[in-house]
């Protein structure tokens, strides 16, 4: 049942001023010793709608109405980051239940952290924070931060596709290159597709699925148990930049499946690998691979469990025209064992290929004094024979009124194919944002 508008604003918001005075009151000792503030944020209005009719889902893809305060004070010795986003969700069932580690409820924290240099070169920063790396766009193999799939569907901002992780990430810069490394003491899951928003193929089902059947997956939370570790070495080679990565944790979405629970879960994953980019002719080439160790199924003949997989991605972007930046990617999933995979994987189930090709195309062309941005970032993949488009146009009425309209349409012949399961939810928004 919805809860109306004006009585979920009024609780909503006076339990938001709760949140926010616990945290302003909490950096009031640290006020006294600051050196300076900066304070920025916005106000965004978004209303979405699917292009199909959906069994499983709302029409409406999206309602909601975000505050967002971002702020960066600086002490001596050093940095207190600061940002969260007070949402308002007209599908949202529970505005007063809050958790900060799914992103639901009324209150989103992106980053709360300090940064400090123990050391002349070495920076470390605690708490809250947006992590990301590697060299692909939109596509990930190396970076195993979370990310958050149903804004990123959904038609949300672009930004809003990583999800914060709770870490401590310290950087060391010594002379034959610089070394990162991140731990979370906690597993930072993907706010993965669960059905509540999006449809989805439920391989259980041999279905498409949706708030039908929403996955309720065992969760990894044991504090320093269900830990993650990342770690990153690069260094110039000659005119392009080379890196070397390593990860140890499990693998992002609830892949695997426990039988006797009946439910899904997060397998142990370790990955290794490797990116390179630089300038290339008047553009830029980046390329990168990872490997995928499966911990828990290294034979490949447990259907329950994810296959290790071998990664790889090539890409190039230049200026194709004045004002028009045009960039490309080609990139490949191959499973590992897959012979055994085929051997162990129940009749009744649909099978996966052995290896996943997908092309992409980014298209940016500004206009009318960069105040116009027209876009456009497709997926291509010519083995699923499905595709996933994302065409968007921005204004800029004035340094601090903007409008946007995208859409999020997927083509795909088969219901069981990556971006084909989704093609219920092909959507289209208008957001409206004041920046301040």
């Amino acid at each position: 049942m919805n809860i109306t508008v004006q009585t979920v604003t009024k609780t909503s918001c006076s339990s938001a001023k709760r949140v926010v005075n616990v945290l302003l009151l909490s950096l009031l000792p640290l006020s006294s010793f600051a050196l300076d503030t900066e304070l920025h944020g916005f106000v965004d209005g978004r209303v979405g709608t699917r292009t199909r009719n959906d069994p499983y889902e709302d029409q409406r893809s999206l309602t909601e109405l975000r505050a967002q305060l971002d702020s960066l004070t600086y002490f001596d010795a050093s940095e207190l980051q600061f940002r969260a986003d007070f949402l308002y969700d007209d599908l949202e069932d529970d505005l007063e239940k809050i958790d900060l580690q799914t992103g639901d409820g009324f209150i989103d924290l992106r980053e709360l952290n300090l940064l400090f240099s123990p050391l002349s070169s070495m920076d470390v920063k605690v708490g809250r924070q947006i992590l990301t790396w590697g060299t692909g766009d939109l596509l990930f193999i190396n970076d195993l931060f979370p990310k958050d799939w149903n804004s990123f569907l959904l038609g949300r901002d672009e930004e809003y596709l990583k999800a914060p992780s709770d870490a401590i990430y310290a950087s060391w810069f010594p002379s034959v290159g610089s070394f990162d490394l991140a731990y979370m003491p906690r597993m930072d899951a993907d706010r993965y597709i669960d059905g509540t928003r999006v449809s989805y193929w439920n391989p259980a089902r041999q279905s498409i699925a949706g708030q039908n059947a929403v996955i309720d997956a065992e969760q990894r939370d044991e504090l320093f148990q269900d830990h993650e570790i990342s770690a990153r070495f690069y260094r110039p080679i000659l005119s392009y930049e080379g890196a070397l990565y390593a990860y140890h944790g499990f693998w992002k979405s609830p892949e695997g499946y426990d039988p006797a629970l009946m439910k899904n879960y997060f397998p142990g994953l370790n990955s290794y690998g490797a990116s390179v980019q630089g300038a290339l002719g008047s553009g830029l080439v980046n390329a990168e691979a990872g490997y995928y160790d499966s911990r828990e199924d290294r034979a490949g003949t447990n259907p329950f469990v994810p296959n290790s997989q071998a990664r790889f991605l090539a890409g190039y972007e230049r200026e194709a025209a004045k004002n028009l930046m045009a960039g490309v990617q080609y990139y490949v999933e191959w499973m590992m064992d897959h012979d055994d995979y085929l051997a162990g994987l129940p009749t009744t189930d649909t099978a996966r290929d052995e290896f996943r090709h997908v092309l992409t195309l980014r298209l940016t062309w500004m206009l009318m004094n960069q105040n116009l941005i027209l876009g456009l970032f497709t997926f291509y993949s010519p083995s699923d024979n499905d595709a996933y488009l994302r065409p968007a146009a921005t204004y800029k009425f004035t340094d601090h009124w903007s409008a946007t309209v995208n859409g999020n349409w997927f083509i795909g012949e088969n219901d069981h194919t990556f971006f084909g399961q989704f093609r219920y939810n092909s959507n289209v928004n208008l957001a409206i944002r004041y920046s301040f």
